[in-house]
């Protein structure tokens, strides 16, 4: 029995669309610990814009993303103080390495809202956020903030605070590209998600200088319209929102109640075998007759709809694990072995790496301002300045996969598009309004990532068919 449907081929399909140099949060580590692909993440339930950034900045979509007041079942915990690293994806489901197209230069943020109820739905948008992290341009080492995090293998880490009242939270980075605020009109691109928290904590502080988002921003502020490619030297960016909270400053102290001190919403469920984003499979029912052999196989099955059915843009890996272990069960009920369920172990994916020690994504200063650790070994992310043509520019054997035009006079290679302000790329940012045709090809954004995920999609339909 293969459970291929309708909804596993379009996450498959839909993959093209998520993956257009855009990007999306899909998982994070606690302590450099990992929490699991989409597990404890909120993000958009429709696949194939999962990526997309969320116009306007005024949109109640500002708050967690597209589907952020839906709550997901499970709720991360971290100490108060813990590092916290977030994980941005080209790919939401890490087939293909990338976390941002380089071009996608700006600044970034961490925002929280302590709620009563991680996993309650319609408690984003709206009063309490304060900001607790954000970064700009960093004129020492020439770099915005997305540009260390593409550097960084898409992650930003920060450290919680240590002050913060226990209790349930809403954490939400904010990256914010400004590649195209220059054209008329503007078009800031925001990239946003929210992580649910449970955070232990002794402490009772609650900041004081909060925002409503959406609200914070509007497209007359001169963030919006902010030109990344001509400004002065040095930069000198116009940040929004309110000041970034420090331990012990600007705060109110609340009275800690026993819910705000043990965690009792979203935690994993007793029995959990096999995890996939907020679904677990939990352990089949016991049985030592024919009967109780195939009633247990059902109840496999019935669970394994339930994954592929909540799998989101992060994908069904678990789902996959899941439904081969459920095919197990079912050919030991035909073979007449009526004694289980069998062992789950053989099925269950070795754990997802954490950080290593020492990596490069250490947290960024205790007070979370100025800049998170970058490490200097790796290649540097893209700089709004204009490169000589000799030197630092990758090529392929037919162009530069790189700059190009205006910015060096180099051509693109074979497929790809330069940008108004000389990038060479493949999708609509590079190959829409201002490509430059004399370097590089203007036909719309290409589909090479297309064959791929389609040719994926049609392997599985013909293994379902089968």
């Amino acid at each position: 029995m293969q459970l291929w449907n309708s909804k596993t081929l379009l996450l498959a399909a839909a993959a093209l669309d998520a993956a257009t140099a855009h990007t999306t949060f899909t998982n994070f580590f606690v302590d450099k610990a990992p929490q699991g692909d989409g597990t404890c993440v909120r993000m958009s339930n429709i696949v194939n814009q999962a990526t997309d950034p969320i116009r306007p900045p005024t949109s109640q979509d500002m708050a967690c993303g597209v589907n952020g007041e839906k709550g997901v079942a499970r709720v991360c915990p971290a100490n108060a103080g813990s590092s916290f690293t977030f994980n941005f994806r080209d790919w939401p489901d890490g087939s293909q390495p990338g976390s941002l197209d380089k071009s996608h230069m700006g600044p970034c943020a961490v925002y929280m809202k302590k709620v009563e109820n991680s996993a309650a739905d319609n408690n984003a948008a709206g009063p309490g956020w304060f900001k607790i992290f954000e970064e700009d341009y960093d004129n020492a080492s020439g770099q915005w903030c997305t540009s260390k995090i593409m550097a960084n293998d898409g992650k930003l880490s920060i450290n919680l605070p240590t002050d913060l009242a226990g209790g349930y939270y809403l954490v939400r980075p904010e990256l914010l590209a400004l590649h195209q605020a220059d054209k008329n009109p503007p078009d800031p691109q925001f990239y946003i998600g929210c992580a649910q928290l449970f955070l232990q904590s002794s402490g009772s502080s609650v900041p004081k200088d909060t925002v409503s988002i959406p609200g914070h921003v509007n497209m007359q502020h001169p963030a919006m319209t902010f030109d990344i490619w001509n400004g002065p030297k040095p930069v000198v960016f116009p940040q929004f929102g309110p000041s970034v909270y420090k331990s012990g400053s600007s705060k109110r102290d609340i009275e800690t109640r026993d819910s705000q001190l043990k965690q009792t919403i979203g935690l994993k469920p007793a029995g959990c075998l096999i995890e996939n984003n907020n679904w677990c499979g939990i352990t089949l029912p016991s049985y030592s007759t024919e009967g109780g052999c195939y009633a247990s196989s059902q109840n496999c099955w019935d669970q394994s709809k339930k994954c592929y059915d909540s799998a989101g843009p992060t994908g069904s890996k678990g789902c996959k694990n899941w439904e081969s272990y459920c095919t197990s069960v079912q050919q030991a009920c035909k073979s007449g072995n009526f004694n289980g369920p069998p062992s789950a172990s053989s099925f269950i994916p070795a754990p997802p790496s954490g950080l290593a020690k020492g990596a490069s994504n250490s947290p960024a200063s205790p007070d979370n301002t100025g800049s998170q650790s970058d490490d200097s070994s790796k290649p540097k992310g893209e700089t709004p300045t204009t490169p000589s043509s000799s030197g630092g520019n990758n090529s392929a054997k037919d162009g530069s996969t790189d700059t190009c035009g205006t910015n060096g006079g180099l051509k693109c290679a074979s497929g790809l598009c330069c940008s108004s302000h000389g990038f060479c790329g493949s999708s609509s940012d590079y190959c829409g309004t201002g490509c430059q045709s004399g370097f590089g090809k203007c036909s719309g954004s290409s589909k090479h990532k297309r064959a791929h995920i389609l040719g994926r999609a049609h392997a599985h339909l013909k293994e379902w068919k089968a």
